[in-house]
C-alpha cells in the first residue's frame, strides 16, 4: 500500500536537484501541493520543467541560507538542498556548510513555526572512510573534518545534529534518512560522480577514468527505489536516523564495466589519482529500513544502468 501524503501541503527545499525533482514528482502523485524552494546552485532548472503550470507545485527562486517565509498552513517541511557530488562540494565549499548550517536551521525553524514534520536528507558520508563494514546507523563514522572533504560530511552532521536538538529541545518530528550512492535520470552528466561520468565517457567511446586501483566499492541504488524509501520514512513514526540504499556492493572497477557493457561501448578503462580522503568501501546495513519500514531496494543494477542509459541518450537526441 503507498504511503498516503493525500491533501499534505509540503515544502521542499532543493527540490530542483536529482533527488528533490524526483520526490516532487511522487509527492504531486500522491496527492500532496509542494512548495519547491531552488536557487538552481547546482539543481536543473530542467528537472522540473514538466512541472510549470501544475496546480499543487509552486517555484520558489530563494537561496535557503536565507529566511523561509511560506504562507498558510505546512504539513511537512522536508531539507534535500545541498551540493551532494564532490566536484560540486568542493567547487563550492563555504556554500555546501552554510546550507548543511544555515540552511537547516531555517527549514527548522519554518517547520517549528508551522508545527510541521521535518525531514533531512543526510548522507552515508557522515560515516566517513568507515572502518565498520557494513555501516549501521550506530556507527559514529570515521571523518576528516579538516579534509576537502570534511565540508559536506561535516555539514551533514551538523545538520543532523541540529534536528536532533531541535527534536528533544522543542518535541519537533523529524525524520532523517541516511542517502547512499543513488544513481538515475536526472543526474547531471558533469557531477563528477561516477555512474554519469561513466556513462558520459562510454557514450563518447572515451577512456573512463577509474581512480586508484578501482578495488574501492560502492553500493548503487537506483532512484525510484530510494523515493520508495522516502515516502515511507516520511509517513511513518520512525525518526532515524535511517540508511537508505542498496546492500548489492560492486567495485568501482566492475560499475565501470558494467556501464560499459549498459552502453555498448568499448571504451578502455584507464587508472588515475585516487581523491583524498575517498572512502575505501562503501555499503549499507539497511536492516532497520526493512523491520521498522518494511522497505529495501528492489532494482538491480542491470536494469537500472539500462534505465539510466536509455535517459541519457535520449537527453543527447541519440
Amino acid at each position: 500500500m503507498a504511503p498516503d501524503v493525500d491533501g499534505w501541503r509540503i515544502v521542499l527545499t532543493g527540490g530542483a536537484g536529482f533527488l528533490g525533482s524526483h520526490l516532487a514528482d511522487r509527492l504531486l502523485d500522491g496527492g500532496a501541493s509542494v512548495v519547491c524552494f531552488d536557487n538552481f546552485l547546482t539543481g536543473d532548472r530542467r528537472n522540473i520543467a514538466h512541472l510549470d503550470g501544475h496546480e499543487r507545485f509552486h517555484l520558489v527562486h530563494q537561496d535557503v541560507t536565507t529566511y523561509l517565509d511560506v504562507g498558510g498552513e505546512v504539513d511537512a517541511v522536508l531539507h534535500f538542498a545541498s551540493p551532494a557530488s564532490p566536484i560540486d562540494y568542493l567547487k563550492l565549499p563555504i556554500q555546501t556548510l552554510k546550507v548543511g548550517s544555515l540552511g537547516t536551521h531555517n527549514a527548522l525553524g519554518l517547520a517549528r513555526a508551522k508545527q510541521a514534520r521535518f525531514m533531512l536528507a543526510s548522507t552515508s558520508e557522515v560515516y566517513g572512510d568507515p572502518q565498520v563494514h557494513p555501516q549501521p546507523e550506530s556507527y559514529w563514522g570515521h571523518v576528516n573534518p579538516i579534509g576537502p572533504r570534511g565540508v559536506y560530511d561535516e555539514a551533514k552532521r551538523f545538520a543532523e545534529s541540529l534536528a536532533f536538538a531541535y527534536h528533544r529541545t522543542h518535541g519537533m518530528e523529524i525524520r532523517v534518512a541516511r542517502i547512499f550512492n543513488t544513481y538515475g535520470p536526472r543526474m547531471r552528466m558533469d557531477d563528477g560522480r561516477a555512474v554519469p561520468t561513466f556513462i558520459r565517457q562510454a557514450l563518447a567511446g572515451e577512456p573512463m577514468t577509474v581512480h586508484g586501483d578501482g578495488a574501492q566499492t560502492r553500493s548503487l541504488c537506483y532512484v525510484d527505489d530510494l523515493i520508495d524509501g522516502f515516502m515511507a520514512l516520511l509517513t511513518s513514526e520512525a525518526t532515524g536516523p535511517i540508511n537508505l540504499g542498496s546492500s548489492f556492493e560492486v567495485t568501482v572497477t566492475e560499475l565501470a564495466e558494467a556501464i560499459r557493457e549498459a552502453c555498448g561501448s568499448s571504451s578502455p578503462v584507464e587508472f588515475a589519482p585516487r581523491p583524498e580522503d575517498d572512502p575505501q568501501v562503501r555499503r549499507p546495513d539497511t536492516s532497520l529500513a526493512q523491520s521498522t519500514l518494511g522497505w529495501q531496494a528492489q532494482v538491480g543494477l542491470e536494469d537500472g544502468l539500462a534505465r539510466t542509459v536509455g535517459w541519457y541518450r535520449q537527453r543527447a537526441g541519440r
